[in-house]
């Protein structure tokens, strides 16, 4: 069975529990591998880490929270550190295109179990997506909650230790009821319409993109949206022009983020990407790190720190501060995942918007979902399991 035959039986059903790195064996991902999706009510809570970002956090650190396949090598990226992005980009410049444009993105978010530092355990909150974009630009999107799972085989025998609690209880950082994760349940979304538009870009709009980094970078400039770390109501939309120096890397990094994973982005496209990426100010390749899945790639980190996500929703909701790493495939010339680390643990207390009752609110540091982690340690993660062109129509 290769690898379109195996995503055939999986499509939009999706419905037992497949871990990352079975996904991984599933599509055997080592023989071949070459936007927002519709919001619908949630049972458990999912939080928006910052699309941009990172210091350089260092691939050991990442490595001591990542789940790797047992006996999986992940391969070998040869690579000069000074090199990575363009080599990504020469390779991404050779894949083939197709009719349609599929990817498969698993999120997830780290959710610290208990209540103290010494006495918890910390658990991955995850979410599948499968979109199917057609030529025309449209398509579907499928999304699945699967179970989710203590995050490290040390997190598993905390876990295990505290009788394997099927659903376990963490607190609602707006001091609301406290929410429920759960390990023991799939719920299958159906299928939705996808808008096919990625920062204001149609489908259309991203194959006339520009070529070479330069003229890529000036039309992304035009690109208008709430690019600032804050942002209000008053604020309003902007051009990425319109930034400097941290807050224009920020908003283009942001963007080439989505064009390197679930945008129906050209090959050609997709290599003026990472060419432009390695024009921005301090971004640099870092050691050899492991996705979720086990592949192995390149750690790619760029010179910011924020302490929020883009847009009103998600940006007062988060106390500490928060590192981006991108892991990069060189040879296969493609983004294998986007993985947040925290800076510097939550503190303090802040004010936020109040709720549709107009009554003022706060949120605690004592009710993130981060408030035991220490710095370097995984706080949330994209991981892109399939990006491809295929031919095969979507059933």
């Amino acid at each position: 069975m290769d690898e379109i035959d195996a995503l055939r039986g999986m499509r939009t059903t999706l419905a037992e529990e497949e871990p990352p790195e079975a996904l991984a064996t599933r599509i055997d991902w080592r023989n071949d591998r070459r936007s927002a999706p519709p919001k619908r009510e949630r049972r458990r809570p999912r939080f928006a880490l910052p699309l941009v970002s990172v210091v350089a956090a260092g691939a050991a650190a990442v490595a001591a929270v990542a789940l790797v396949p047992d006996g999986g090598d992940g391969g070998e990226v040869r690579a000069a550190p000074g090199n990575v992005l363009l080599a990504a980009a020469e390779n991404a410049e050779k894949a083939p295109t197709a009719r349609f444009w599929h990817t498969e993105t698993v999120t997830g978010d780290v959710f610290a179990v208990g209540k103290s530092a010494k006495n918890h355990y910390k658990v991955d909150s995850r979410q599948r997506v499968v979109n199917w974009v057609g030529p025309d630009g449209k398509g579907t999107s499928t999304n699945v909650d699967v179970p989710d799972r203590p995050l490290t085989m040390t997190d598993a025998q905390k876990w295990q230790a505290a009788g394997s609690p099927g659903k376990v209880e963490v607190p609602d950082p707006e001091g609301g009821p406290r929410n429920i994760l759960y390990l023991n349940e799939t719920i299958n979304g159906p299928s939705m319409p996808l808008d096919g538009e990625y920062h204001g870009l149609s489908a259309e709009e991203i194959r006339a993109l520009p070529t070479e980094p330069e003229a890529l970078k000036e039309a992304l400039r035009g690109l208008k949206g709430r690019w600032h770390a804050y942002t209000s109501d008053e604020t309003g939309e902007e051009p990425i022009r319109a930034l400097e120096g941290e807050a224009e890397t920020r908003a283009l990094s942001e963007v080439a983020g989505t064009l390197l994973s679930t945008a129906p982005t050209p090959p050609k496209v997709r290599a003026a990407a990472f060419r432009m990426l390695a024009t921005l100010p301090g971004v640099r390749a870092g050691g050899q790190a492991t996705d979720r899945m086990g592949r192995t790639g390149v750690a790619v980190t760029l010179p910011l720190k924020t302490i929020t996500p883009l847009g009103i929703y998600t940006a007062p909701k988060r106390l500490g501060t928060y590192t981006r790493q991108w892991i990069v495939d060189p040879g296969e010339g493609a983004l294998l995942e986007i993985r947040d680390l925290v800076a510097t643990p939550p503190k303090g207390s802040r004010a936020i918007p109040p709720g549709d009752d107009g009554k003022p609110r706060s949120i605690e540091a004592a009710n993130m979902p981060d408030r035991f982690h220490k710095p370097g340690e995984l706080a949330g993660y994209q991981l892109f399991a399939v990006a491809e062109w295929t031919n095969d129509k979507p059933k």
